[in-house]
């Protein structure tokens, strides 16, 4: 096959399309006047480019996160309460803690202190159970629930005696479950007794008067709103209070005496709600020794390994209290309602 084209030519040489760009063309194309405006369009490119990556990674977070959280909160409701009961244990002494307030809303609540008893109660291996009480007091509502509780498992478990045992202190309330106990051991220092009720609001109507603030209440029922801060107090309503507090006070009385029997010693001030030391209750008949829980389990019950029956929150809701979640009703119900408890 010849090389040659019909005109003659060399085909061999480059095509009209493979031909250099004239130089006039090539200088009429637009192109940007610097490289600084490359830079701008680079610059801009991988900012959009980041931007990207951030968003993306910020939507893995967040995805993540909301797992964390459902997970969380199922694990909250299938698991609400947890119990340091080691399963394995051969026979030894219950523990139970009574740790703090008593309150419904406290880890001292009755609901949480008596599913232990029962449970301990109810275990073959509890040789007996030692209620380990640190507490101011509380509910008498709470408290009353728990004395009640261990006078009826008592009843039920009569070879299983329950021995309670105060820490840095025992009162109030957490003296009115202590009395149910067989015995009631406490440190030489500890803090035992207040036998007595207290109940305590404030009143803002002097403030409001001296800022001008006129308070609007509308209720049905003469003494609907006896216990409001922002109304003066009137004697009537005064006395009235005064006799529920003292019929608590009675009901308290009662249950001490019922517990301790005629180990107490007669003295007028044992109902006055004074508070003592460990020794000085012992010499009144308010505790039966001076020794600590492991004192008690060793030389008492005989069986010195104690094992731990406390039902305890889940680890999230102790999370979520400690953020402080419910501080602001807690301030709210403390500055506007009147409690009744057992100090």
């Amino acid at each position: 096959m010849s090389d040659w084209d019909n005109d003659g030519k060399n085909s061999w040489g480059p095509s009209q399309e493979q031909r250099p760009e004239p130089k006039a063309a090539r200088e009429e194309r637009p192109r940007p006047e610097s490289s600084r405006d490359w830079k701008l369009i680079e610059k801009l490119v991988m900012s959009l480019q980041s931007e990207q990556r951030k968003s993306r990674r910020w939507g893995i977070f967040f995805k993540v996160l909301t797992f964390v959280y459902l997970f969380a909160l199922l694990f909250m409701f299938r698991a609400p309460m947890e119990s340091g009961l080691d399963a394995s244990a051969g026979a030894h002494t219950a523990l139970i803690e009574i740790h703090g307030p008593i309150a419904a809303d406290e880890e001292a609540n009755a609901d949480n202190i008596v599913g232990a008893l029962r449970d301990a109660f109810e275990a073959p291996e509890a040789k007996a159970i030692v209620l380990r009480i640190n507490s101011p007091g509380g509910s008498p509502v709470q408290a009353g629930y728990i004395n009640d509780e261990i006078e009826r498992l008592r009843q039920v478990h009569p070879d299983k005696k329950v021995y309670a045992v105060i820490s840095d202190i025992g009162a109030s309330g957490a003296y009115y479950i202590a009395v149910a106990a067989d015995e009631i051991y406490a440190d030489k220092a500890s803090l035992v007794g207040s036998i007595g009720v207290v109940a305590g609001g404030f009143g803002f109507t002097g403030v409001m008067d001296k800022v001008g603030v006129d308070r609007r209440l509308y209720t049905s029922g003469e003494h609907k709103a006896f216990l409001d801060p922002f109304s003066p107090e009137e004697p009537e309503e005064v006395k009235f209070w005064n006799q529920v507090l003292d019929t608590t006070h009675q009901q308290f009385i009662e249950q001490v005496k019922e517990g301790r029997g005629d180990r107490l010693e007669d003295s007028d001030e044992l109902f006055s709600g004074l508070i003592w030391t460990g020794e000085q209750a012992l010499g009144l008949g308010l505790i039966d020794g001076l020794g600590s829980a492991s004192y008690v389990a060793r030389e008492i019950v005989g069986q010195e390994e104690l094992v731990d029956y406390s039902h305890r929150p889940s680890p999230f809701k102790q999370l979520v209290d400690e953020l402080g979640v419910s501080v602001g009703s807690g301030v709210a119900n403390a500055l506007i309602q009147s409690r009744l408890e057992l100090r």
